[in-house]
Parts: structure tokens; C-alpha cells; sequence
């Protein structure tokens, strides 16, 4: 008995869900970038432009994940975890060797490769947590992504407290902990990690489940920005900070008991529930354009598809089930009879696996990247640009920005997730509204940050955090039930090239640029010059234009979001109208 109970506590997919919420707590070392500019900047002697580049690199780093979805579909995903483990330790291990002097300081390219290796370890653990958790859970992508999405933009918030716990003078020392902190945590956690026939496993505690791990992330949040405004605030002794990263590590480790619970206290997954999910799994097997020896009946759904009538999809579940099964049993007979002629298709329809190459020629698939390239890509520049932005506007203390972004960004995954699914399961209503809904906010987050009002970064951060981390939950979901979870990785890791195309755009060209026009003039115009000869901008001026631009680039992704939406409202109604009541 006692053996039966360790084999279902290692098989169980909330185990695997545990595993790798901890492990995307460290996938988002790059939003700690904000804090570790300014030492790197000071440190080589950059300009903004120059660091703005490195910035790029970053990004780039974070999103070109090819060849995480390539060795993800071809190694254990253990062995996709370690190659990223060993990746960000060379990355920024070698930068903190330059950093501190213990390396020779290289030409700027050559700092780009590296800080992109390091931060490229990122999309390994990313790749590996989204596949084993879509897998795992096919039914519950929204709240899933949304969380493991969520527990990655966190990271940054959480790793500034273990420095702050570190209590070092040496500044650098952050871009030490960011080297070894991942592999620290992923090695140990790696072989947890993978699917476990997820789709067999479901309870009807499941809601309940899902019902704690909210719970555990919405006080995750309000405790990490407690922490931190409580340290920023009052003079706090050594002992209370390792204090609170004490209690921080206990919240994290809470939702461990659920699958301790599911595998030793619980009944048998509901047999109903089972077969439901059970279906789902198997079609999401199926290799896309694989074919089967009959073909009919779903070339029959889809010559379905191009005969229903529009005004079908907005009746009642029931009526609008029974039109539909009238219709099937009229183009099946009429097809066996000769009278009606069976299109083959060409590719498949949204809703079934596509490959990367078939998703590439679709409209549906390019609104999503280019609505995530304005939308994301403003908002990446921010996290970027947000240690010199507080700078600008007078404050010293970047660290709590930082924090505040990741924990915005944080609870905009979170509830970008849980809402979005609300729109599709209680209205069955395409889940990019949510997305635009997201894009909007960060417009206004955009104008704060232009105008430098009194409390504009407080402001500022929290709208752009979580609209920001609204789309890392809206997203991968949306291309999921578009295009299938087959060749998931490999869709995902595509769309995630929008982040450093945008961040390029807005950050790469245009902040820098404006904000280095800036720094110049006011140089020119200032009596003193700073000590060490490095550019500084002071006053909301520095960031008035960019963040103007890309509030209005906010409002264009919105609207091709609202695109999509009108474009996809039938495959939605298809999806998940059966479910409703």
C-alpha cells in the first residue's frame, strides 16, 4: 500500500504542477535586468544606447527559444532543464567575472552573447513547465499558464528579497546570484518534470485544488509587496529581513500538500470527468495532417463547418446541438448518395494541431504576434528601461520598482489566466477580448509614466506590470486552442519572438535615442559635470516622447486583438459553447 501511494504521489500531475511552478520562479531572471544595468553601466562605462543593446540581448536571449522547443520534443524535458541550468550560469557567470575584474572586460558584442546565453537558459525552463502543464492539464490551459506564467514574473521580486536577506555591499553580487540561484533550484526539481497522463487523473477536488494555489499566489503577492515597502520604509535589522525570507520560503512551499493530499487522502479520479479528459488528450495526439483509414466523418465536420448557417452559433447549447446533428446526418447522406462531393482539405482548421509551417500562413496566427509585439514589447521596454527611468524622476532606490513591476506582472498573469478563462467557459467569447482589455490598460500606464505626475512610477508600474503580464497568460492559451497542443512548443517559442522584435523597436531605437538626446542637451546646458563622465537624463522629459509612442502603440495592438476576436467568436462558441448550460 504504502509503495502504491509513493507511485501515485511521484505520478501525479499536481505533483509535476508543484515542481514546476518552483521552477519558473526562477525563469524570470531577466526582469532583475532593471537592477543589474546600473551596476553594468557604471561598471564598463556605457552609455544608454550601449546598454539598451545589451537590454536587446536580454530579450532575444528570453525569446528566441528554437532550440529549447527542438531538444523539448527530442530529450526528456530533464535534459531540455539542465541544458538551460548550464547556459545562464556561463552567461552570467562570465559577466560577473568581467563585472568584478577577474575577467579581461570584452568588446560590447561579445557582452550581447553572453548576457544573451545566460538569459536564453530562461526559454528551457519556460518550454519544459508550459508543455509538461498543457499536457498535464488539457482542460485547464487558461488557469495553468497563467499561473506558471505568473510564478516566472514573480521571480524577480522573489530574488531581490534573498539579496536583500544576503545583505551584501557588493553590487555585483546580484549578477552572481542570478548566475547559480536557477540551477540551484531546477537541478534538484528537474526529473519531475514531464507528462504523467494528466488527463486520467481528474478529481472532482480539482477546483478546490486549483481554488488553493490562487489563494497561495494573491498572498504570495500582498506579502512580497508588504516585505517590500516595510524594508523601503523603516530600518529593519538583519535578522527581521532573514525573518521574512523565511516566512516567503514557507508561503512558496504550500502547495506542495496538494498533491500529498490528492495521493494519499483521496478518492479515485471521477470516471466521467476521466473519459471527458481522456478524449481531449487523444485528439491532441494526433499527429496533424496524419491520416487515418477513414476519413469520412471529419471530413464531414468540416464541410460542417462551411455549410452552417452563422445564426446556429448564437442559439441555446441544446437547440444549437441538435441543428448541428440535423445537418451532419443530412451531408452525411447526401455524401454517401453521391449528391454532395466532400472537399478535401488542405491543412487544418483552427482548433486542430497545426505545425509551425501551416500556423505561419494563417492571419490569425500573425495578428497574435504583431498585437504581442506592441502590446508586450512597450511594456518589456519599461522592466528595461525602469532602473534609469525611477532614476530620472528622482529616485535612488531602483530595487523597489523592480519589485513591484514582478509583482504586478505577477498578479496580471494570474488574473489574466483565471478571467480570461471565465470569458471563454461561462460565454464562450474568444479569450483575446481579455487581451485588448490588457492593451488598454498599459496605454494609460504609458501616459502616467510620460507626464511624471506625483506617484506616476507607483502608478506606472502597476498598470504596466499587469497588463504586461496579462498577455504571457492570454497568449500561449489563445495559440493552444487555435492551433492545437501538438506542436506547442514550437508555436509558442515563435510567438515569444515578438517580445525582443518590440523591445528592439522601443527600446533599442527609439528610448534610448530620444533619452541619450536628452542626457546630451542637458549636459551642454549644465555648469557641472558628473564624476564618472556617464550620460544622465533628470525630469520626466527623458522618457516623454517614448512613452507617448508606445501608448499609442497600445491602442493599435488593442484594436488588432478586437480583430482577432470578431474573427475567431465561432470557434470559440465551437469550443467551449457545449459547456455551457
Amino acid at each position: 500500500m504504502r509503495r502504491e501511494k509513493l507511485v501515485s504521489f511521484i505520478n501525479n500531475r499536481w505533483l509535476v504542477f508543484v515542481a514546476a511552478m518552483w521552477i519558473q520562479s526562477c525563469a524570470g531572471i531577466g526582469y532583475l535586468f532593471g537592477s543589474l544595468s546600473p551596476v553594468i553601466k557604471s561598471s564598463l562605462n556605457y552609455n544608454q544606447k550601449q546598454l539598451s543593446r545589451l537590454g536587446v540581448a536580454k530579450d532575444l536571449g528570453d525569446s528566441v527559444g528554437f532550440l529549447a522547443a527542438t531538444l523539448s520534443e527530442i530529450l526528456p524535458l530533464w535534459a531540455a532543464l539542465l541544458v538551460g541550468s548550464l547556459q545562464n550560469i556561463v552567461g552570467y557567470g562570465w559577466v560577473w567575472l568581467i563585472v568584478t575584474g577577474r575577467a579581461p572586460i570584452l568588446p560590447l558584442w561579445a557582452m550581447c552573447i553572453l548576457i544573451f546565453v545566460g538569459n536564453n537558459g530562461e526559454t528551457y525552463f519556460n518550454t519544459a513547465a508550459l508543455v509538461s502543464g498543457v499536457q498535464n492539464f488539457p482542460k485547464s490551459r487558461g488557469p495553468v499558464v497563467g499561473i506558471l506564467k505568473g510564478f516566472a514574473g514573480l521571480g524577480g521580486a522573489i530574488l531581490s528579497q534573498v539579496y536583500t536577506m544576503i545583505h551584501s555591499s557588493d553590487r555585483a553580487s546580484l549578477i552572481f546570484m542570478v548566475a547559480v540561484a536557477p540551477a540551484v533550484v531546477v537541478v534538484p526539481l528537474m526529473f519531475f518534470i514531464r507528462p504523467v497522463g494528466g488527463h486520467r487523473q481528474i478529481r472532482s477536488s480539482d477546483g478546490t485544488s486549483f481554488t488553493i494555489i490562487y489563494a497561495v499566489c494573491i498572498l504570495l503577492a500582498a506579502y512580497l509587496m508588504a516585505v517590500m515597502l516595510v524594508e523601503d520604509f523603516v530600518d529593519l535589522s538583519h535578522s527581521i529581513i532573514i525573518a521574512f525570507t523565511v516566512v516567503l520560503f514557507a508561503i512558496l512551499l504550500v502547495p506542495i500538500f496538494i498533491p500529498i493530499a490528492t495521493s494519499c487522502f483521496t478518492a479515485s479520479p471521477d470516471p466521467c470527468d476521466t473519459l471527458e479528459e481522456l478524449l481531449v488528450g487523444s485528439q491532441q495526439g494526433q499527429d496533424p495532417g496524419q491520416s487515418t483509414p477513414d476519413r469520412g466523418p471529419e471530413l464531414i465536420l468540416s464541410e460542417l463547418e462551411d455549410e452552417k448557417p452563422k445564426e446556429v452559433d448564437l442559439l441555446p447549447a441544446l437547440e444549437r446541438h441538435k441543428r448541428i446533428a440535423q445537418l451532419q446526418a443530412k451531408l452525411m447522406q447526401a455524401a454517401a448518395e453521391g449528391a454532395v462531393r466532400v472537399k478535401r482539405r488542405r491543412g487544418p482548421h483552427r482548433g486542430e494541431d497545426f505545425t509551425l509551417t501551416q500556423a505561419l500562413v494563417k492571419a490569425d496566427f500573425w495578428l497574435i504576434f504583431f498585437s504581442l509585439l506592441l502590446g508586450s514589447g512597450s511594456g518589456l521596454t519599461v522592466i528595461d528601461n525602469l532602473g534609469q527611468m525611477s532614476q530620472s524622476l528622482g529616485y535612488d532606490n531602483t530595487h523597489v520598482f523592480v519589485s513591484m513591476i514582478s509583482i504586478w506582472n505577477f498578479l496580471g498573469r494570474i488574473g489574466g489566466g483565471y478571467f480570461s478563462e471565465l470569458i471563454v467557459r461561462d460565454y464562450a467569447y474568444p479569450r483575446p477580448i481579455a487581451m485588448a482589455v490588457a492593451q488598454l490598460v498599459m496605454s494609460v500606464g504609458h501616459i502616467f509614466f510620460a507626464y511624471g505626475w506625483p506617484g506616476a512610477m507607483h502608478i506606472g508600474t502597476l498598470l504596466i506590470g499587469l497588463g504586461y503580464g496579462a498577455h504571457w497568460a492570454i497568449v500561449p492559451a489563445t495559440a493552444s486552442e487555435l492551433f492545437g497542443l501538438k506542436k506547442f512548443g514550437a508555436l509558442y517559442n515563435f510567438l515569444t519572438l515578438a517580445n525582443p522584435a518590440g523591445s528592439l523597436i522601443f527600446s533599442g531605437l527609439i528610448a534610448s535615442s530620444i533619452y541619450d538626446r536628452e542626457a546630451e542637451g542637458q549636459a551642454h546646458g549644465s555648469l557641472f559635470k558628473p564624476d564618472d563622465d556617464v550620460l544622465r537624463c533628470q525630469g520626466s522629459i527623458c522618457y516623454f516622447l517614448t512613452s507617448l509612442i508606445m501608448s499609442g502603440f497600445c491602442l493599435i495592438a488593442g484594436a488588432l486583438s478586437m480583430i482577432l476576436v470578431k474573427r475567431t467568436r465561432s470557434v470559440y462558441t465551437n469550443l467551449y459553447g457545449k459547456t455551457r448550460n
